[in-house]
């Protein structure tokens, strides 16, 4: 099992920037593929981006191609999410999730473990 603490969301305009982190605790960090979505209010769960448990490949949204990054750091037990060139349609809550199973799709049912969300609010 493992535990999973998203931070770094906030507040920023329109055209900024914000690095979401994604903390791990517990089993061996490297055995997920790992994965973001988000939620706006009333709208259904939404893949963002994943990556392999190496770091090698990663997947993107088409709504975030270009301006989002995954990355991670199985040193540290984390991932990240840069987010660059922000847009209002962009404010959600940010989810990281866990997939012991290598998944790195976009269904949600994929990933066993989910952290509790950070806000993002992009301002326009």
């Amino acid at each position: 099992q493992v535990q999973l603490v998203e931070s770094g969301g906030g507040l920023v305009q329109a055209g900024g920037s914000l690095r979401l982190s994604c903390a791990a605790s517990g089993r061996a960090f490297n055995n997920y593929a790992m994965g973001w979505f988000r939620q706006a209010p009333g709208k259904e769960r939404e893949f963002v981006a994943a990556i392999t448990w190496s770091g090698i490949s990663t997947y993107y949204a088409d709504s975030v191609k270009g301006r989002f990054t995954i990355s991670r750091d199985n040193a540290k037990n984390t991932v990240y999410l840069q987010m660059n060139s922000l847009k209002p349609e962009d404010t959600a809550v940010y989810y990281c999730a866990a997939s012991p199973t290598y998944y790195t799709g976009s269904n949600s049912n994929g990933y066993r473990y989910w952290g509790q969300g950070t806000q993002v609010t992009v301002s326009s």
